[in-house]
């Protein structure tokens, strides 16, 4: 009997996340079949893509209501389809607006369910955990603190660590980077994350632009680059930033750039991972909308101490985090310079940073379909 799985992931992450577990599965079920929504990678994994991935790729509160009709069809079509097809098992990655629901209606008729990717239940509203359970049969872990707060809900979930830590090296090779990006060994280089959506880059980039100035007074010959996620955030930088004779605007690379530097200054997500796993000095900015804030402070939403992840997974504050009002150019450019003057505080971040990646480092995709796998019964 040929073994079926069902997949769908809604974004370029997601589609890796899936190329991944896609291959490692068919070492394990040679004849056994793919199918869903995915990308590129998750196609050529060997995923008969009924959907591209891109039709679920919307971000921003007034998109997603510009997309709902058409998402909503989407959804009842592919859930449907899914059904009919008679998976075995069902895994939704990320995208939990979309996943989530398919998996719970899935789920109710009688299909094993697994969702990849939990979402940041540790951070925010933590009774979201018994929900996501009501949906899938087991939930994937990126992080070791989740699957504690899923067992207070009674609800299976597998840590798998993070597949970040898998493909970064443990000791990213700095002068390497420099070299591929033409950058001299001995340059002062700050690498700038502003963010890889326009509003955030509107929002984040002309402060982090005043530090960066202000900084270059301090430390002479100071490089910084920018890495643009795609055009369109190319052309926002680079009308912001123009006429910055030190700032280099880099199409992609963003690894590349963070290794290559001797400092990070970024909004905090998943960036903040990254530059940790590229063991770079790390100073956390970032501005949400005012009446997002004050919602989030009036109902007591955030549950973390801190909200950038070195920070939540070293359990203390090992980075700056300046948030909101704190996020000024003056508290930027003071948490920079110490990063660039004291390199000693630099280098005791070397361990820390080592320690954390080593336990994420666990062969996400391999564990991710072995926690697949075993919902599947023995006779399957």
């Amino acid at each position: 009997m040929t073994i079926r799985f069902a997949l769908c992931a809604g974004e370029t992450s997601g589609d890796q996340l899936g190329a991944g577990l896609i291959s490692e599965l068919r070492k394990r079920f040679p004849d056994a079949e793919f199918a869903g929504i995915g990308g590129d990678g998750m196609r050529s994994a060997g995923l008969d893509a009924w959907f591209d991935a891109s039709e679920l790729a919307v971000m921003g509160l007034a998109e997603v209501l510009a997309h709902l009709p058409r998402l909503l069809r989407l959804r009842r079509t592919f859930r449907q389809r899914v059904l009919d097809w008679k998976p075995d098992v069902f895994i939704g990655i990320d995208a939990p607006d979309f996943n989530l629901g398919v998996e719970r209606w899935l789920k109710q008729r009688g299909v094993r369910t697994v969702h990849d990717v939990s979402p940041s239940v540790w951070a925010w509203r933590e009774s979201r955990a018994a929900r996501i359970g009501a949906s899938a049969d087991r939930v994937l872990c990126l992080f070791p603190m989740e699957p504690p707060i899923y067992a207070r809900h009674g609800v299976d979930a597998t840590f798998i660590g993070h597949p970040m830590a898998d493909a970064i090296a443990l000791q990213p090779d700095h002068q390497a980077a420099r070299a591929v990006l033409g950058e001299s060994d001995d340059a002062p280089i700050l690498a700038l994350l502003p963010g890889s959506r326009l509003s955030e880059i509107e929002r984040m980039l002309p402060v982090f632009l005043e530090a960066a100035s202000r900084l270059g007074n301090d430390i002479p010959g100071l490089r910084v680059l920018v890495p643009a996620a795609n055009v369109q955030c190319h052309v926002a930088i680079e009308r912001i930033a123009a006429g910055n004779p030190a700032l280099r605007i880099l199409d992609g690379d963003a690894q590349r750039a963070m290794i290559a530097s001797d400092v990070v200054l970024l909004a905090s997500g998943t960036a903040a991972l990254e530059a940790m796993l590229c063991k770079r000095p790390i100073v956390v900015g970032h501005r949400i909308a005012p009446l997002t804030y004050l919602i989030v402070k009036l109902f007591g939403l955030l549950k973390s101490e801190f909200v950038s992840l070195p920070n939540v997974l070293a359990g203390e504050r090992v980075i700056p985090e300046l948030l909101q009002d704190e996020c000024t150019a003056d508290n930027l450019h003071t948490a920079l310079l110490h990063w660039f003057r004291d390199a000693d505080a630099a280098a005791a971040l070397q361990p820390r940073f080592l320690a954390i990646h080593e336990t994420l480092r666990r062969d996400a995709s391999a564990r991710a379909a072995d926690a697949v796998a075993s919902l599947l019964q023995p006779a399957a």
